[in-house]
């Protein structure tokens, strides 16, 4: 994630994001480079339009955290609705006669 990191630092700094610029940011910030991660990384974006990457990609990540409670939330309203063995099996009396 760090190199990600170091691009989308480099990209808001309006510095090219190649090999050497990013091996420079992860030095700085003292992690321990990986060359071939850093030529994946930079052969991958190439040619992408990071600006409209992140534009798309912001809706997803402000979301992510609301579906997160998402599923809690459901799992209450179940509790709730949920009957109690004898009501359940009172109704079911009244069907038999």
């Amino acid at each position: 994630m760090e190199y990600v990191y170091a691009a989308m630092v480099l990209h808001k700094a309006g510095k090219g994001i190649t090999e050497s610029s990013i091996k420079k940011v992860l030095e700085a910030a003292g992690v321990q480079v990986d060359d071939g991660r850093v030529k994946a990384l930079v052969a991958a974006l190439q040619g992408v339009n990071i600006d409209e990457a992140i534009k798309n990609a912001a809706p997803v990540a402000a979301a992510a955290p609301v579906a997160a409670h998402a599923p809690a939330e459901k799992k209450e309203e179940k509790k709730k609705e949920e009957k109690k063995p004898e009501e359940a099996a009172a109704g079911l009396g009244s069907l038999f006669g």
